[in-house]
């Protein structure tokens, strides 16, 4: 190959000042031209083509965003003038009278007169009793609209669900013989007409949506999920205007349309010059034989002395692990409960038990075509011997193991997703006795739960375990420090919280405190030193006792809170500046109220055990409360059901779908506690007294005499008679509401006890439930202690 020089030609034609092998052959050069041009010309028509396709793109979006702000302009129309209309019907001589005379039929009739539109009108008590008390069929959304009227203090807006079809509501505070909100329901007519009328290109979507919902949908919906990229919001309301284009062509280096285009242009113009004029004159002085050509590469190659051959490198098999004799045992099918495995080491669970386990779970994946899972343990002192043999049966049916050590659990379902295997076990005895230990399962992205792990130990008492032809392979990966990572990329606080963190000696005690300080927290660790023996406390934030030490170093070091961690950190428990326990269904109405900011609508789901002014501040802040069973992974299928943002359990779980991935993680859910704070600027303590609170117990847990069965002891107190003046829910145990207050009692699914929780408005209140339970609880089991 020729290469290029200069230099002055001597007599006989050749350069006396340029050494051989650097001149310019021009025969050369004009050999490779074609292909220069060809490359050229080619790049050209790919940039006029997709120039002209993005140009094309470019006008659609352009004409989708002015119909997306017409219809955000008739939308906010509409509702300005259904707002003056329903303010004109408030100021009305009728309505004034009915209210004074506290007729409420007629009331209602003054607020639909001369007003033809209106489908439904209601005046209600400020006070809600009667709407609450007839949830669900009074409408979740009409309770929200009245909520958000009378927190205002003037006209709210927001299109709710009413006998099968959506219609506007309008709410509003009004003054009578006692305080009273108005309400109205119209058609979505001309709602709709503002948002049909504007021109929509072809191949487009347009959609007016409130939360999570579309309620009015034009174009091709296939669009649909990508359409919040264009959202409008709808000013002076919780609607907006949703609009989605298909993606724009590709062009060369991200160009717009237009500069493709014209670098098309000047690719072409560009190649005809090389083409018509420089190639010609190539040609000419190739001929006039004026220069020598250097050596080719070829003739390079061929003076290097040849390469010695790269060593042969050896890739070394796993070492398929020793199979280790094992005495024969009989799996006992109560380890296998609701929402995961559990039981007692060296009585109902050892290695041989987790090998079977393992190979049932790689029976599932196989089954499902999954290849690769994530497992990891918690600090319990059985978690190695465990995990190996979780490893060996999952091996045994070929499926290929990432063992990411000792972390809590909230790492290992993060693996999951980080390592892109959708699968993976945590081995963790989580808040439970140090001679307890388990498995928390993910296949395909769900944590298995119910009939599934009943599955698991069907398959093993059947012998129907896949045995692979070929082990599955193993290897060890450390993915603590990105866990840390994407916490601390997504939150970032400004003020230097002063935290002290309690992890009760558990797998949480490493990565919990590094990611706190990440965020910018000032973190004193406490406990954090992981021992699977538990040697200062019992590692279940649950039970106040084991915030004792928590409080006195919260309080000794005047910190603004202390955080507390279980076993294998999925469960969060706080205490406040002064030493008060914050229940976490008080945390769920922060982190709820937070989350409804951006996802105005969003459903959250709690589980019984929560207080019953969780929902009542769910609903005033714009969102769907859900009541749900208790269980992590009974609550993560309910979440992907309902697509709900965010849910979370008396026990201190807490489940973000909103900027995380779903499952419960209690040191995620510290960082965003942290990050509430930190934007609300108020000292923490203030900002947990303004939550609203009542009288509550923890969880209470009591054993029944002589080793009954819970479960079965629910069931009988579902069947007694029922209790005077309450509302019975049997959704997960027997929950029962009063107007001031409710009780509960369930079956711990993770250890033989009852769970009972107590809540009330007042001292009194609380005396009087627990005196109403006691006797029907007494009265199905005399020998029952009861701490109340």
């Amino acid at each position: 190959m020729a290469v290029f020089g200069l230099g002055r030609k001597d007599k006989d034609g050749a350069d006396d000042d340029a050494p051989r092998g650097l001149q310019f052959d021009p025969l050369q050069a004009a050999r490779l031209l074609p292909w220069l041009v060809a490359l050229l010309l080619v790049l050209g028509v790919w940039c006029l083509v997709a120039g002209g396709l993005r140009l094309r793109d470019e006008t659609r979006q352009h004409s989708l965003e002015f119909a997306r702000d017409d219809a955000v302009v008739s939308v906010r129309r509409v509702l300005n003038e259904q707002r003056q209309r329903f303010g004109t019907q408030l100021a009305s001589r009728e309505l004034a009278a009915a209210l004074a005379t506290g007729d409420r039929e007629a009331a209602a009739a003054a607020l639909k007169q001369g007003w033809s539109d209106v489908a439904r009108a209601a005046v209600w008590p400020a006070d809600l009793e009667e709407l609450y008390a007839n949830l669900p069929r009074a409408g979740f959304g009409t309770v929200a609209v009245i909520e958000d009227a009378l927190s205002s203090g003037k006209t709210s807006t927001r299109i709710v669900q009413a006998q099968g079809q959506h219609r506007l509501a309008l709410a509003a505070p009004v003054k009578g013989a006692t305080p009273m909100v108005a309400y109205v329901e119209l058609p979505l007519t001309r709602l709709e007409s503002g948002v049909e009328s504007p021109a929509l290109p072809g191949g487009t979507y347009l959609a007016l949506r409130q939360g999570q919902r579309s309620v009015i949908e034009r174009g091709e919906l296939a669009l649909g999920n990508a359409a919040e990229a264009m959202a409008a919001r709808v000013p002076d309301s919780d609607l907006r205007i949703s609009a989605a284009a298909p993606d724009m062509a590709a062009t060369p280096f991200a160009l717009d349309g237009i500069p493709a285009l014209a670098l098309g242009v000047i690719l072409l113009v560009l190649a005809g010059i090389l083409w018509l004029r420089v190639r010609p004159r190539l040609l000419a002085l190739g001929g006039a034989g004026v220069v020598e050509a250097g050596p080719t590469l070829a003739d390079l190659q061929q003076e290097l002395p040849a390469a010695e051959p790269a060593p042969k490198v050896k890739v070394r098999e796993h070492d398929r692990p020793e199979r280790a004799a094992r005495v024969p045992v009989v799996i006992d099918h109560r380890i296998f409960r609701a929402y995961d495995i559990r039981g007692v080491i060296g009585h109902s669970l050892d290695a041989g038990v987790a090998e079977l386990i393992g190979q049932a779970i790689g029976s599932v994946m196989a089954e499902q075509g999954l290849e690769a899972i994530v497992v990891g343990r918690d600090g319990r002192l059985s978690g190695p011997d465990l995990a190996q043999g979780l490893i060996r049966g999952l091996r045994k049916a070929g499926r290929n193991v990432i063992d990411i050590g000792m972390v809590p659990t909230p790492v290992v379902y993060f693996g999951t997703y980080h390592l892109r295997t959708g699968c993976g076990v945590a081995i963790t005895g989580s808040h439970n006795p140090p001679d307890y230990n388990g498995f928390k399962i993910v296949i395909g992205g769900e944590t298995l739960a119910g009939e599934a792990i009943k599955d698991l130990h069907a398959r093993i008492a059947e012998d129907r375990l896949l045995q692979a032809e070929v082990e599955g392979t193993l290897d060890e990966r450390d993915i603590g420090e990105d866990y840390v990572q994407r916490i601390a990329g997504d939150i970032q606080i400004g003020q230097p919280l002063k935290v002290v963190v309690d992890a009760g000696n558990g797998a949480a005690g490493i990565l919990g405190p590094r990611v706190l300080e990440a965020i910018g927290a000032d973190v004193t660790p406490l406990f954090c030193d992981v021992d699977g023996n538990f040697p200062n406390h019992h590692p279940d934030p649950g039970d106040p006792h084991n915030l004792e030490a928590l409080v006195q170093m919260v309080q000794r070091l005047d910190a603004d809170l202390g955080i507390a961690f279980d076993g294998d950190g999925d469960r969060l428990g706080v205490v406040s500046k002064s030493g008060k326990a914050i229940f976490p269904d008080r945390l769920l109405m922060l982190f709820a109220a937070d989350v409804l900011e951006r996802n105005p609508g969003a459903v959250i789901v709690y589980d019984v055990k929560c207080t019953g002014r969780l929902p009542v501040q769910i609903l005033r802040h714009g969102g769907s409360p859900l009541m749900w069973k208790t269980g992590h992974s009974l609550i993560k299928a309910k979440m992907r059901e309902t697509d709900a943002a965010l849910a979370g359990e008396m026990s201190g779980h807490f489940f973000f779908a909103e900027r995380w991935f779903g499952f419960d993680d209690g040191i995620y859910a510290a960082a965003r506690l942290l990050e509430i704070l930190d934007v609300r600027g108020e000292a923490p303590e203030a900002v947990f007294e303004a939550l609203p609170d009542g009288v509550s117990t923890a969880e209470i847990k009591v054993e029944l005499p002589d080793d009954g069965d819970p479960h079965e002891f629910v069931e009988r107190l579902r069947l007694m008679a029922g209790f005077e003046g309450a509302r019975i829910t049997t959704l997960d145990g027997v929950r029962v509401d009063w107007p001031d207050g409710w009780g509960l009692v369930r079956a711990s699914n993770t250890t033989p006890v009852l769970v009972m929780r107590f809540d009330a408005e007042t001292t009194s209140g609380m005396a009087r439930i627990q005196q109403a339970f006691r006797d029907k609880l007494l009265q199905l089991e005399p020998n029952l202690r009861l701490p109340f």
